[in-house]
Formats: C-alpha cells, structure tokens, sequence
C-alpha cells in the first residue's frame, strides 16, 4: 500500500490532535496521503457542507485504482446523501482496483454500494479512532498491532483469514459446523434504518448470508429491540450465520435488575431458527482490536462450541 486518500463524509473532527497524529503515523510507514484538508473541514456537526461531502464521495470515481480510500471518522451525515451518490462510477473505480475503508456511519455508504452495484467495500479502520488515538496526556497511542495486520492482508492481498478462540453459547441446534455466504452487516443501528429503503442490500442479495453487526452507545434493550426489529423484517431469518462483534460504551442501571446484553442474545436467539448460529466475540466495532471484513466478498465460516474460523478472499 503505497497511499491513502481520506474522505470526511460524516461527522466533524472532534479534536484537532487526532487525524493528524494518524497522518503522523502513516507517513511513518511510508504511506503517502491524499486529500489530507479534509480533516479540517466543519459545517455545523459534518465535516463540510453536504456538496462538499457529496462532491468527495463521487470523486472517489476518479481516483488511481491503486490507491486506499478511508474515511476520516463516522457519526452521522452519509444518509444525506444517498440520493445523488454516484454509485456505479464508483462501483467501476472499485472494479478497477480501489479499496475503499471505514464502519460506524460508513456502513451506510458500504450497504447501499453494495445494494445499489454489489461492490466490494471495506469495513475496517478508519484515520481518527485507529490510527490517531491520543492519551490524557495528549501523546499518540501507537496503533493495535492485530487491526494493522487484517487490515494489510486485506488492502495488499485482499484476504480474510481469522482464527477466533472463544466459548460460544449461542449457536443453535448444532455445536458445530461450516457455512458459506457473502459476508456483509456493518453497525446495527445504521443498517436497520436503511430497512425499507434502495439502500439496504435485499433478502434476495443477501439470502444465506454472513451477517456481522456491531454498535457503540446503545443500552441492550436498545440493541434487542433494534434486533428484534431485523428479524420480524426478516434479515436475521435469511442468513446462515450471524456475527455479533464488540457492543461498546453503554452503562447498565440499577432498573435492569439482571437484564444485560446476553439476555438481549438470549432473547433473539430463542425466536431465531435453530439452524441459524449466533456467534460471539468477533473482532469488529468500535475497539482497537478490529478486524477488515469485505462487505459482499464471499466468505466462509467454521465453526464449534470453542470459537470460529472466518474466511473470505476477493
């Protein structure tokens, strides 16, 4: 990888020091950056006006395929956007060889992409959180060791290969087993409000499915209701594995009164079909220790009672 191209399609810079210790620490690893201004732009809550942010994502079309786009950070503002994105330009640079990278509120880019093209879209690091993080005092954090990995083998060679060692206690009818299907989800509550609109991926594109999900700020009951709500729409019944990843930075209180996140599980997996695993602890969200998944790549899944193996290559 031998430059990125940052984009800022969702919210402003919550720091100044951020996005420039990341630019910081990739230029240290030889990575030349593009587009670096972004980072600085603020309109209101966004990082710019929604032309602006709009015209940076359809120029992704015009990019040098070998380059990586990334965003700069999520929070809210692609949906603003949908309707004049141009996706099948973009869909043809990715055709071309561009990779393009974030999560958090960039999976509403990543899904509709994919529902609009079935491009191949990266969900992975993004500039401020992963590779810009600072501490109390004010110094860089390096950033994780095991998300630069994935995310290397996922730009230069584009493969998935992950061995996840965790006791798993959702999964259905069989203790054991391999799937295969595309791999595709994002942020939970980002995915469900795209159910109803052009811009969620359809049961038909994603029938069989590996759906992976993950969210941060949200109280289980929050989650279970937003879940709930997936599986009386009928995406949780259609995959053939579903993956939950890190749900971060909620509190519980004292009215939960035992209720926590895996009663949340506990709940969904009693209405889900048995044949459908529910697995735990993948590597993905709002954390350091992320994993980069291909958002419509084919992937396969192995799995047991002792943790899981996940695959995919594009």
């Amino acid at each position: 990888m031998k430059s990125i191209h940052l984009i800022a399609p969702s919210g402003a810079c919550l720091d100044e020091k951020s996005p420039l210790a990341g630019i910081a620490w990739l230029k240290d690893q030889g990575i030349a950056i593009h587009n670096p201004d972004c980072v600085h732009r603020v309109h209101e809550r966004f990082a710019g006006s929604d032309v602006q942010r709009l015209n940076e994502l359809n120029q992704l079309a015009t990019l040098d395929p070998q380059q990586t786009a990334m965003a700069m950070r999520g929070g809210y503002g692609i949906h603003r956007l949908l309707p004049n994105i141009e996706w099948n330009a973009i869909a043809q640079a990715i055709k071309n060889g561009l990779q393009i990278c974030g999560h958090s509120d960039f999976t509403t880019f990543e899904l509709g992409l994919l529902a609009k093209t079935g491009a191949i879209t990266l969900s992975g690091p993004m500039l401020n959180y992963d590779f810009g993080k600072i501490d109390e005092a004010g110094k860089a954090i390096a950033p994780d060791e095991f998300m630069w990995k994935h995310f290397l083998s996922a730009v230069q060679d584009r493969k998935l290969d992950c061995v996840i060692h965790s006791k798993q206690v959702f999964l259905g009818q069989a203790s054991s087993g391999v799937k295969a299907g595309m791999l595709w989800g994002g942020n939970l509550t980002v995915l469900a409000s795209l159910i109803g609109t052009p811009y969620l991926p359809s049961l038909s594109q994603t029938k069989g499915g590996i759906l992976f999900l993950e969210d941060v700020n949200e109280h289980p009951y929050r989650l279970e209701r937003t879940l709930m709500q997936l599986l009386d729409a009928g995406v949780l019944g259609n995959q053939s594995a579903i993956l939950l990843g890190g749900f971060s930075a909620y509190r519980l209180y004292e009215n939960d009164k035992g209720y926590t996140l895996e009663r949340a599980i506990e709940m969904i997996r009693e209405r889900l079909p048995k044949d459908i695993p529910v697995l735990t602890d993948l590597p993905f969200g709002h954390q350091a220790n992320k994993l980069t998944l291909p958002v419509g790549a084919n992937a396969s899944l192995d799995y047991s009672a002792t943790g899981f193996t996940l695959k995919a290559s594009w």
